[in-house]
């Protein structure tokens, strides 16, 4: 289904705040081995979401779902200096990940059918419980970690060792590529990244981030 209920441009700053989210908690999970539960699942239920009629069904429904998201990006469009490196590195790294999937149609459509298989699941435990992020993780490990670009994630080792964290992680990672999808469907080009900074501003202000 074509989404037209936000202009394409405003479409592409909500779902690179997805991208963000999901880069941001990759980073805090990676490093201190917190997550906010709330973004958390945000992020983890918008892989689910495979036929939204909105945009922000994708994310349950409600701008301040992408709050954590839309700050992160918010202050790397304005070069603030709380603003990580790293989480930039997974947000991009994110979108170059995707470009890669959509040259694999054959693994695409091997994604979406396993998500559709999901959904029951998720319906039954919810969309944290420790079995379903465990089926994403494996659903990242089977297709995207066998793509020719891979993300590098950085962090505390004794975090990174324990499989639920390692589970976590690429939950999350797959949850940023379900919001590079969209940023990608609204016509997202990496280049106004670099010289659209002031119409991505000029968003997250219109949409009260």
């Amino acid at each position: 289904m074509s989404l037209s209920d936000y202009p394409y441009e405003v479409r592409q700053t909500l779902a690179l705040a997805g991208v963000f989210q999901a880069a941001v908690q990759v980073h805090s999970l990676a490093t201190r081995g917190l997550l906010d539960q709330a973004p958390f699942a945000i992020s983890i239920e918008s892989i689910l979401v495979t036929s939204p009629e909105r945009t922000l069904d994708i994310y349950g429904g409600q701008l301040e779902h992408l709050q954590v998201g839309a700050r992160q990006l918010k202050e790397f469009m304005q070069r603030d200096a709380r603003a990580h490196p790293a989480v930039l590195r997974y947000a991009m790294s994110i979108l170059v990940l995707q470009h890669k999937l959509m040259k694999q149609p054959q693994m695409l459509e091997a994604i979406g059918q396993r998500l559709e298989n999901m959904k029951h699941q998720v319906q039954h435990f919810g969309s944290t419980d420790p079995q379903v992020i465990h089926n994403l993780s494996t659903l990242y490990q089977d297709t995207l970690s066998h793509l020719s670009f891979r993300i590098q994630v950085q962090g505390e080792p004794e975090v990174l060792k324990q499989n639920i964290n390692a589970d976590k992680v690429r939950a999350l990672l797959l949850a940023g590529v379900r919001s590079a999808m969209l940023w990608r469907q609204s016509g997202g080009k990496r280049w106004r990244l670099l010289f659209g900074r002031k119409k991505i501003l000029k968003d997250l202000q219109q949409l009260g981030f």
